[in-house]
């Protein structure tokens, strides 16, 4: 599989971002290339050469968030390519940034007990409703209902694919928060609150984010719903971007045996963030550090 090519951005497309104070057009390339570069980095296999001897179980959740981060990105590609669903890419770009974050947070911490906790965190919930399911059978003295048979063989195979068994994943202690997460990673609070606190306004549709993405107040005071023309934030293509950026070149540096493979794996990733910085720092009017 061949790395992408960057988007080749001519410098009559940047004298139009000053002219105009639109950078959303370049930026939303370079979006596109980290979700396509995030791909290619999820689909090195786990037999390379440059692999360290890792486990599979945790090497299919490393990968499997990286590529749920390509994904989602791609998918914003698609909505957002006219400028529009602004309400919608701001949802995916806080699942976007927090896969990013757990996958760093997971390569950081690099020990059987964060995988489990990771791998446990998302079978609770299937256990509980496996023991509701068995105790509706229970009341009955008739048969399974197909209904429950489906429903609980998906959650055994889910349990079995996790090679922890039900006593584990009970036992097992909870993920840390997000803050911790990113304070674990050596990341500034205002991480959280730019990638975490605020995104989730879009997410649980807050105060805030009614009044961004849902209502507006018209000159005669009265508040009427908003038209669909909320576009895409160029905040959004440049942080989420840079976030994903920084992910891929923790999950190199955690999976690879030398520091040569490193140095030549992740000298793609340093390039594109510094060209996003580059050029985000135009929009802010300075070199602000959003990581």
């Amino acid at each position: 599989m061949d790395i992408p090519l960057p988007p080749e951005i001519t410098e009559s497309e940047m004298k139009k971002c000053r002219d105009t104070g639109d950078y959303c057009p370049v930026l939303f390339e370079w979006y596109k290339y980290v979700g396509l570069i995030a791909n290619f980095y999820a689909s090195i296999q786990k037999e390379s050469p440059a692999i360290k001897d890792i486990s599979k179980i945790h090497y299919s959740i490393l990968i499997g968030l990286l590529n749920r981060c390509s994904r989602l990105m791609l998918s914003n590609v698609a909505l957002s390519h006219k400028g529009l669903f602004g309400e919608t890419t701001s949802i995916i770009d806080r699942s976007i940034f927090e896969s990013g974050i757990k996958l760093a947070w997971l390569c950081h911490k690099g020990d059987d007990d964060s995988f489990t906790r990771f791998i446990a965190d998302g079978l609770k919930t299937e256990l509980e409703f496996k023991k509701k399911i068995e105790a509706n059978i229970g009341k009955r003295s008739e048969e399974k209902l197909v209904i429950e048979n489906r429903m609980l063989a998906s959650i055994n195979n889910y349990i079995h694919k996790s090679e922890l068994t039900e006593e584990q994943i009970s036992a097992s202690k909870k993920l840390p928060d997000m803050a911790s997460m990113i304070n674990v990673i050596g990341k500034d609070r205002l991480a959280y609150i730019v990638g975490q606190k605020i995104g989730s306004h879009h997410v649980h549709g807050t105060w805030v984010s009614l009044w961004f993405h849902y209502l507006e107040e018209h000159d005669d005071g009265v508040i009427h719903l908003r038209d669909h023309n909320c576009e895409t934030h160029v905040n959004q293509y440049a942080y989420i971007s840079l976030v994903v950026l920084d992910s891929i070149k923790t999950f190199v540096e955690y999976v690879c045996k030398g520091l040569n493979d490193i140095q030549g794996m992740t000298k793609l990733v340093v390039a594109v963030s510094e060209e996003i910085q580059k050029v985000y720092s135009e929009v802010v009017g300075s070199d602000f550090d959003m990581m």
